[in-house]
């Protein structure tokens, strides 16, 4: 991006329906959009995890979903797997098991795993069944598109877009600088 082009923001503003983890009040938000089958979205899973630790109470994180279906043919599914364990309170148990297990998203794999979590097996087999979280992570995709995202992983810190294309450091900076000037 040259200095004169206007940074890409987040077209989507963070949303109670969001899954968040550190301080819901943090003045600070990293958010990202992601892919369960994504190279690139495994090897930056860590990441939140350090500025979370590193910032206690002063960000807050939001994963979003961004499938990109073309590439990765079972992130859709995963996504939607994920949301249906989010129904019953284990998003983020969810979002770490798939990630562990990104070579395995079939529909087994992803039933084997709701096993492992302890989801109520009657409810998640209806709910993906009926796909009744293909709209939400469709919402998602719909908001990642109006904020110009083409890959994945993308974060957004306060809004505006962190260029990672070189490593996370820049991300890491782009949340110390905000945490500093207070949000």
């Amino acid at each position: 991006m040259s200095p004169q082009s206007p940074a890409i923001t987040l077209a989507v503003p963070p949303e109670p329906t969001d899954h968040l983890q550190g301080s819901e009040h943090a003045r600070v938000t990293l958010v990202e959009y992601g892919d369960f089958e994504c190279p690139s979205c495994k090897v930056a899973v860590a990441t939140p995890k350090l500025l979370l630790e590193r910032f206690p109470n002063k960000i807050r994180f939001i994963f979003r979903h961004f499938p990109l279906q073309e590439a990765h043919p079972h992130a859709l599914l995963a996504a939607e797997a994920s949301e249906a364990a989010a129904a019953q309170g284990k998003f983020w148990e969810m979002h770490d098991l798939l990630f562990q297990n990104q070579a395995h998203l079939k529909d087994k794999d992803l039933h084997r795993y709701a096993v492992d979590l302890g989801l109520d097996l009657a409810r998640y087999t209806a709910e993906m069944d009926d796909h009744i979280y293909l709209q939400k992570v469709r919402e998602h995709i719909e908001g990642g598109r109006r904020s110009h995202i083409r890959a994945t992983p993308t974060f957004f810190v306060d809004g505006v877009v962190q260029d990672i294309s070189f490593g996370m450091k820049g991300l890491h900076d782009a949340v110390a600088s905000a945490v500093a000037r207070g949000g």
